[in-house]
């Protein structure tokens, strides 16, 4: 975001260029590290368009369809499948807090209507509702739905979701701090918070880590613990926003309700910086 709350395009397609070199796999637009809240609908869909075509095949393109309406998030997943990105990240429906019948409709009427494959999107300390395994597993066989990003830590929710599903279907992590672990555990990858700020370093722990190269992947990571802690001192995205900008990748914008980091945090994220190898 510019300083006046606008999004700053020319901002997002250096970092878009800088994920590409940096080894990051794919990229999500209108995640909750991208403020989706307060995206309105012709900036996702601008966005969407600039990176698929900024990106040019060369990182997978995900955006965020998911709200807390069935309805509108069908509407958006119909209008978005017009694009030629990748994939849909649908997470479950915040505040209204869906049975797991429900959240099964929910996800079941957007795989229906979307011509893009979706990545279902479980964070409970978000959204106050918790999708569990055996409902995931229902879900995963259905058409269209490919992945879940898991955002309940460690690595018995991933072996969970895995012994309820059929074959192919993917898990990735949602939690950076138990990330490693997780695709030990039979996880693809990690839907990253911290790779926003160390995109190279994330890239070769999870590279490490799904060769099974565990000593390799535990020494990348104990670096990263750090910062993983450090992003979440205040509500995300506000702290990895403050990081970024003292990293000069992108200016000080934020919108409200979001505000600035707090003074009290800034010594500890410039550690985790550190400690992390992203800056002196």
């Amino acid at each position: 975001m510019a300083s006046d709350g606008a999004v700053d395009f020319e901002a997002w397609d250096r970092l878009i260029d800088w994920h590409v070199d940096s080894g990051t796999r794919g990229v999500v637009i209108g995640g909750t590290t991208g403020e989706s809240a307060t995206l309105e609908e012709h900036e996702l869909l601008e966005l969407t368009e600039r990176t698929c075509a900024r990106s040019a095949g060369r990182i997978a393109v995900v955006v965020g369809a998911g709200s807390s309406s069935t309805a509108a998030t069908v509407a958006r997943a119909r209008r978005l499948s017009q694009l030629p990105l990748d994939a849909l990240l649908v997470v479950t429906p915040a505040y209204n807090r869906p049975t797991q019948e429900g959240l099964y409709r929910h996800f079941a009427t957007v795989a229906e209507a979307a011509a893009k494959p979706l990545i279902l999107y479980n964070v409970p300390g978000r959204t106050a509702v918790d999708m569990l395994p055996a409902t995931t597993g229902r879900l995963a066989q259905l058409p269209g739905i490919v992945a879940v990003k898991e955002a309940v830590p460690g690595a018995d929710r991933v072996r969970q979701i895995l012994a309820s599903s059929q074959g192919g279907f993917l898990v990735l992590s949602g939690d950076d701090a138990t990330a490693r672990e997780a695709i030990l555990a039979g996880a693809r990858g990690v839907i990253s918070v911290s790779a926003n700020v160390a995109p190279r370093a994330m890239s070769e722990m999870v590279a490490a880590a799904l060769h099974g190269d565990a000593a390799t992947a535990m020494r990348l990571d104990s670096a990263l613990q750090g910062l993983h802690q450090a992003l979440f001192l205040e509500a995300n995205p506000i702290p990895v926003k403050w990081a970024l900008a003292q990293l000069g990748r992108i200016g000080p914008g934020i919108r409200l309700p979001l505000t600035e980091l707090s003074e009290s945090h800034w010594p500890g994220v410039l550690a985790a910086l550190r400690t992390a190898g992203q800056m002196a």
